[in-house]
């Protein structure tokens, strides 16, 4: 059976290897942000599969893009795909190495070691002018792969925040020079500029020569321009994509203790206030505002939404509140909140009473959507 002994083969190996018969060779690309876009004219690798980052090995009922899918959604979509527990799986992606990281990361976390990433991607099969096909292929027959979670692999919001005060580890930040130091805004919408404490930044590009990876000897030289003998590394980006590169380009050199913040930017921008003016709310404008946020779940708050706030604070409350609302945008809104609790100094309990007057706002039509659930947890879990 075909094995890989090495997180990166070539095109060369892999056109050799292409008929054997436990090779599963996964296309894993994804539009670069703020590109929609998935066309390509110039065909596909013979035998690849389209493993849909995007829709099927991401939690699409997230509030953040490309967040880890359940061990049982991955493990049913990796076996719709074919996949086997003694696959040799070979992942690219269009760009050269932009998203192929992301699969090749996700199957490492779900328990499967038998994989490696296709170096230089599509670009570099084009370049040695190997045969392409027009389409994808389809699955054969239904893997029996299955799903053994390693759960040091990746880290969430609280993790990486108790990571960024742990001296023998270091935080990679893999977006742009220009992004990390917030000379051009983040290409997502309402989401501010920033970066985690005590990171440094390592744009992934800088692992790269043109669409391949820099050999080991260099890879090596640029992590230990940074590494200062750190004996953990955290990687994080925009959205969990291409920090996967980073984590690729550390374990071609032989690093360890690896792991890839899930949410990275999208979520620690989101939810972590910055210093701003508040408005210096009362309570009950604070409330006001809240339950307007939640009620906007569905981007509109009903008649009977808009009772049951009615009913917590006075009209002219409302009013006020309902203007400011209005001219915020997702992440003003969440920071607003934020400071404001904070400034307001609430107990645990005090926010279990918020909370329980945002389930009763969205039990006032008797039914309570996967919408609404979402942005209860989502509340529960940036309040708390």
């Amino acid at each position: 059976m075909l094995q890989t002994e090495s997180p990166l083969v070539t095109v060369d190996w892999l056109h050799k290897h292409l008929k054997a018969k436990n090779l599963v060779v996964l296309d894993a690309t994804i539009p670069k942000v703020a590109v929609t876009s998935l066309h390509n004219s110039v065909g596909y690798i013979p035998n690849a599969l389209f493993f849909d980052i995007k829709k099927k090995f991401s939690n699409i009922s997230a509030d953040f893009p490309n967040t880890i899918p359940t061990s049982k959604q991955f493990q049913s979509e990796a076996r719709e795909l074919g996949i086997n527990s003694n696959s040799c799986i070979i992942v690219y992606d269009s760009q050269g190495i932009y998203s192929s990281a992301r699969a090749w990361w996700l199957f490492k976390y779900f328990g499967h070691t038998n994989i490696a990433v296709l170096d230089g991607g599509l670009p570099e099969w084009m370049s040695k002018k190997y045969a392409t096909k027009k389409e994808f292929s389809s699955p054969q027959a239904k893997g029996d792969f299955i799903a053994d979670i390693k759960e040091e692999l990746f880290t969430n919001f609280s993790g990486v925040n108790r990571f960024s005060k742990i001296e023998d580890t270091l935080i990679f930040d893999a977006r742009s020079f220009e992004r990390f130091r917030g000379e051009v805004p983040e290409p997502r919408k309402g989401l501010r500029s920033g970066i985690i404490p005590n990171s440094v930044n390592l744009p992934y590009t800088k692992l790269l020569n043109g669409h391949t990876l820099k050999s080991e000897e260099e890879l090596k030289s640029v992590f230990e321009t940074l590494a200062n003998n750190k004996k953990r590394f955290v990687f994080s980006c925009g959205s969990g994509i291409t920090a996967c590169n980073l984590a690729l380009g550390a374990s071609v050199v032989g690093y360890k203790n690896l792991v890839v913040y899930d949410g990275s930017w999208t979520e620690y921008g989101t939810l972590t206030p910055i210093p701003m003016q508040t408005s210096n709310w009362t309570k009950d404008e604070l409330m006001a505002y809240i339950l307007l946020y939640a009620a906007h779940s569905d981007f509109k708050e009903n008649n009977h939404e808009r009772n049951v706030i009615i009913s917590k604070v006075d009209m002219q409350t409302f009013q006020k509140i309902h203007d400011e609302f209005s001219k915020d945008n997702d992440f003003q809104s969440i920071q607003k909140i934020l400071a404001s609790i904070e400034a307001h100094k609430y107990s645990t309990e005090k926010i279990d009473e918020i909370l329980a007057d945002i389930k009763g706002l969205f039990f006032a039509d008797s039914d309570i959507d996967i919408k609404e659930h979402s942005m209860l947890l989502f509340l529960k879990r940036i309040l708390k």
